[in-house]
């Protein structure tokens, strides 16, 4: 199926003439974000039945008659892996589509693997090698050549049979409902949205930092927040997280302890060094009440360990029963909230629940009960 290349109105408009009733489209971006905070839309992939097509953004301003398309009401829109394509469609239309179906998600709920690639599925599903060749192109650079073209292709080409056979799939197994609040979570408008006041949180070595110095690694990560948002910049642009967390540590309070913060170049103090100062002092002025905290749980005992061990051992044998792999329903973290006595978890939401999360409760309240001969484990539900 030769591949249409679309750089101008015109083109793009007779195009979308001629998908507009379809009821489903393959959907796939290339874009770049090495050099800014929001992802920059370099190429848009689209593909039905019948056509393939990757639409160029930077030769076409104005895309409106594509996402009036891909926003009809009972358009479902395929992906691969779909957070960052659709955090793309939402900058650029300020909503999100409607009804989405996320190929990897369908992959995780069909025993195909969890977080499996879109290469791995091709080969796993459908038979097929991707060509590789073209993984790292510079989709900012113009001309793309018939090759690197072919490559973005592939990205919906196959993209289309996978959702056709998963659909079956999902169908013959009534498993389709179950992917239905994964689906709704990403059509959701928050899931994209970083809180600058929280974001601090997401910092690796946050947990080895006191109270006190806790507060100031959360004005210094919203104001790094708010910098890079507002400059479109990379975080680490503007100050790089091993950075930040010595910041937080030793609070210096003069441009000339702040030299001597190791990473901190003098071009940053230049840029940025009276604005940190600033938002240390401001830090300072926080009363201790305020201070955020990062719990951390007490060590599990004994007792619980074993607990948990005994439900990670059900937890395999419930998604094996269901071909699905455990890792795609709960990990360790998620069995160890449960004997906590968590609730608000995703192995207690939707599918999740219904094939293993209830069950595990049930265990917990002593409605369930487990022996083993030499091969299996048993499992009886108390009368």
């Amino acid at each position: 199926m030769t591949v249409l290349y679309l750089d101008t109105p015109v083109g793009l408009l007779d195009f979308c003439q001629q998908i507009q009733n379809s009821s489903w489209l393959a959907v796939d971006t290339e874009f770049l974000r090495e050099k800014t905070y929001y992802p920059q839309l370099c190429l848009i992939q689209i593909a039905n039945d019948d056509v393939i097509a990757c639409i160029d953004p930077l030769a076409i301003d104005d895309l409106t008659p594509l996402f009036d398309v891909l926003y009809q009401p009972k358009m479902t829109l395929v992906f691969h892996a779909a957070r960052q394509d659709l955090e793309l469609l939402l900058m650029h239309r300020q909503q999100l589509p409607d009804t989405i179906f996320d190929t990897q998600l369908a992959a995780s709920v069909l025993g195909l693997g969890e977080q499996v690639g879109y290469g791995n599925l091709v080969k796993t599903v459908l038979n097929v090698d991707l060509d590789k060749a073209h993984s790292r192109t510079d989709w900012t650079a113009r001309p793309l050549s018939t090759a690197q073209l072919d490559y973005a292709a592939d990205d919906v080409r196959y993209l289309r049979s996978l959702y056709h056979q998963m659909q079956q799939s999902l169908t013959e197994l009534n498993r389709t409902h179950w992917l239905a609040d994964d689906f709704a979570a990403l059509s959701d408008p928050q899931t994209y949205q970083a809180d600058p006041e929280t974001i601090w949180r997401k910092i690796r070595g946050a947990g080895k930092l006191k109270p006190r110095q806790l507060a100031n690694l959360q004005q210094l990560a919203a104001w790094r927040e708010r910098n890079a948002i507002q400059r479109n910049r990379p975080r680490r642009w503007i100050l790089k997280d091993d950075v930040m967390l010595d910041l937080a540590r030793f609070a210096p309070d003069s441009l000339t302890k702040l030299s001597q913060i190791r990473g901190l170049e003098p071009r940053d103090i230049d840029r940025h060094g009276q604005a940190i100062l600033d938002v240390l002092e401001k830090a300072s002025q926080i009363p201790k009440a305020d201070w955020p905290v990062m719990l951390k749980p007490e060590p599990l005992t004994n007792q619980q360990e074993a607990l948990l061990d005994a439900l990670m051992a059900l937890l395999r044998q419930f998604c094996d029963e269901q071909a699905i792999s455990p890792a795609a329903v709960a990990t360790r973290k998620d069995i160890e909230k449960l004997v906590r006595g968590e609730t608000t978890i995703p192995l207690l939401k939707g599918w999740r629940k219904q094939i293993v999360g209830r069950k595990l409760q049930a265990f917990l309240q002593g409605k369930l009960v487990i022996h083993a001969d030499a091969k299996q484990l048993i499992i009886n539900e108390v009368e």
